[in-house]
């Protein structure tokens, strides 16, 4: 289970429940290799009903990304890190769906054509051209879809414009995770997408502000109302929930997942995050 926000200096955690019917007969808590958060539940009865219900409560604290006046992409070489930072890097900067393809070509026009390229500019403009160029349609199961097929569709999930954006980012030598976790879309003001399960989005290590969050689901520059739980190379090492089970053929009959995101008492620097995993029959 991949439930529990990380601790970091955007997001302090104040409390957290975890209810877990039938009750199982071990339960530990472990850090994974990336550094997440992850319940290991293992039972010895049983059951005709699985329900994982997690309640958190945390401070959010809203960062906008510092203009990078000094950083720019000159052809896509990754000098833009120190060699100490490559090594660290390296996972996220390597790509994994294909050079020279569909998407190597849409990134390129971000940068300009003379003259160095701000780096921030071009991460928001790439940003923004997703979430307006893209229709939103949820699914809830699978891998992400191959970016080239997200561009050719000009259609996806959240996770599907994430793994688009991050190949996008690595294709000009950038170092740039997967990021599961929660959206606070609950205010009318908002007009966020991806509330109501599990969100996801990207990171990119960019010199002089280190990490910075970009939603092009919403168009989200910085972490405004996104709340991280698992930040990976990989989006398959961050499941939020999964384990074998043995019975009937028949016995399974789906799942239901329901995330609530709410603010306390109206104050914007606080979240409470509210999953409820359930699989009955």
């Amino acid at each position: 289970m991949m439930l529990r926000p990380l601790e970091a200096l955007d997001q302090q955690l104040l409390s957290t429940d975890l209810e877990i019917s039938p009750e199982p007969s071990l339960l530990r808590h472990l850090e994974d290799v990336s550094g997440a958060s992850v319940g290991v539940a293992r039972f010895a009865a049983r059951a005709d009903h699985l329900v994982v219900e997690s309640r958190v409560r945390l401070l959010h604290t809203p960062r906008e990304p510092q203009a990078l006046d000094d950083a720019a992409v000159l052809g896509g070489a990754t000098t833009l890190y120190a060699p100490e930072e490559i090594a660290e890097l390296a996972a996220s900067i390597r790509r994994r769906h294909g050079q020279g393809d569909a998407v190597e070509a849409w990134t390129r026009r971000f940068v300009r054509p003379a003259g160095p390229t701000r780096l921030m500019d071009l991460l928001a403009d790439m940003t923004h051209a997703i979430r307006e160029s893209s229709t939103y349609a949820l699914r809830l199961q699978g891998p992400p879809q191959a970016p080239a097929e997200t561009l050719a569709r000009g259609t996806g999930s959240c996770r599907d414009f994430a793994l688009l954006m991050i190949e996008a980012a690595r294709s000009l030598g950038l170092a740039a995770r997967f990021v599961s976790g929660y959206v606070y879309s609950c205010s009318k003001k908002s007009g966020r997408t991806g509330g109501g399960h599990t969100h996801a989005w990207v990171r990119v290590y960019t010199p002089g502000c280190g990490w910075v969050d970009f939603d092009p689901t919403n168009g989200i520059v910085g972490n405004a109302d996104l709340i991280r739980v698992a930040v990976v190379a990989e989006p398959r090492l961050a499941t939020p929930l999964h384990g074998a089970w043995r019975g009937g053929r028949d016995d399974y009959l789906g799942m239901d997942i329901t995330v609530d995101v709410d603010v306390e008492d109206d104050v914007e620097m606080q979240r409470a995050s509210h999953l409820r995993v359930a699989n009955a029959r």
